[in-house]
């Protein structure tokens, strides 16, 4: 078993038992959540964005959250992003918000989610406000580009979308999005899927990754480069000064506590770096993610727990 193998394995162990769960609701913050999550609070969240702005970051915000599966939650969860995108407006951030539809009500209803989008979507426009809409599991990405298209359809212009390149599907997706010139954040997927919908090989994922984003950048759109992988930022960078596409056409986006060394140097190379925050008190399964993705991140983790 490699090293990040085993890194997978350890961390879905501790994932799976109550009882580390318990004493990381509890003091995971101190221990070294607090490296990936920006808080339990908005007010917190807002505190590292303005740090962040006057570092020059660009930056997102997500309210942590699963799928909802009644209509007052989702209807507490427009509250909560209407308050969000109003205090963004209020305290002049450079930022913009991303959201999942499952928060929204899709797994209730899609006439739901999409009127609870619509609503934020108007809100947002009032206030000069981008949102995004993240994608979730393969079963939701076919809804959620559906919702996509309708509400841009419908006028919103400030709406942006999310492809995985680890699905077979998304090539195709993106050539039906193209002519909308979208603004789409492309990853490589983090959900665990079935061999039948998406590659179960990282260089197939890599590879498609590359091709999706080269289509992209040579399309009318706004193309959001969402890696850590350092050899494809370069391969991206390379690719750009090629076809001299302009700055105002992509952007790189990385996690908040994930690799911020490349994201200060791809600052100072004169690059738009969004960094993605998260907060909430629903924040261990994010956590757990972080920390199941590189060893270097357990390896975090451990030290924090030594020094307590």
């Amino acid at each position: 078993m490699s090293l990040n193998s085993a890194a997978r394995a350890a961390i879905l162990v501790t994932a799976n038992n109550r009882a580390t769960e318990r004493f990381m609701n509890r003091y995971g913050m101190r221990l070294g959540a607090s490296r990936f999550v920006a808080g339990e609070t908005m007010d917190e969240c807002i505190r590292i964005i303005k740090d962040l702005n006057q570092q020059g970051f660009k930056c997102n915000a997500t309210e942590l959250g699963e799928a909802v599966d009644n209509e007052a939650d989702a209807a507490r969860a427009v509250d909560d992003y209407e308050a969000l995108l109003k205090r963004m407006a209020a305290e002049q951030l450079n930022a913009n918000v991303a959201i999942k539809p499952t928060l929204m009500g899709l797994a209730i209803d899609e006439d739901l989610a999409e009127r609870n989008m619509s609503h934020l979507l108007e809100v947002a426009r009032g206030l000069g406000l981008f949102m995004r809409m993240d994608m979730e599991e393969s079963a939701r990405v076919e809804p959620t580009l559906r919702m996509y298209r309708r509400l841009r359809e419908g006028g919103f212009t400030n709406v942006g979308a999310v492809l995985q390149s680890y699905l077979y599907r998304t090539a195709a997706d993106l050539d039906s999005l193209l002519p909308l010139a979208p603004n789409l954040r492309l990853v490589k997927g983090a959900y665990l899927e079935s061999a039948e919908v998406a590659y179960p090989s990282k260089v197939d994922v890599d590879r498609n990754y590359v091709r999706i984003m080269e289509a992209a950048l040579l399309g009318d759109g706004y193309t959001a480069i969402a890696t850590h992988d350092e050899r494809m930022i370069e391969h991206a960078i390379g690719f750009i000064q090629r076809h001299r596409i302009g700055h105002d056409r992509f952007e790189f986006q990385m996690l908040y506590g994930v690799r911020p060394q490349l994201q200060r140097s791809l600052l100072a190379r004169g690059f738009t770096v969004l960094v993605a925050t998260s907060y909430g008190t629903h924040w261990y399964p994010f956590f757990m993610r972080r920390l199941a993705e590189r060893p270097a991140n357990l390896l975090f983790l451990a030290r924090n727990m030594v020094r307590r």
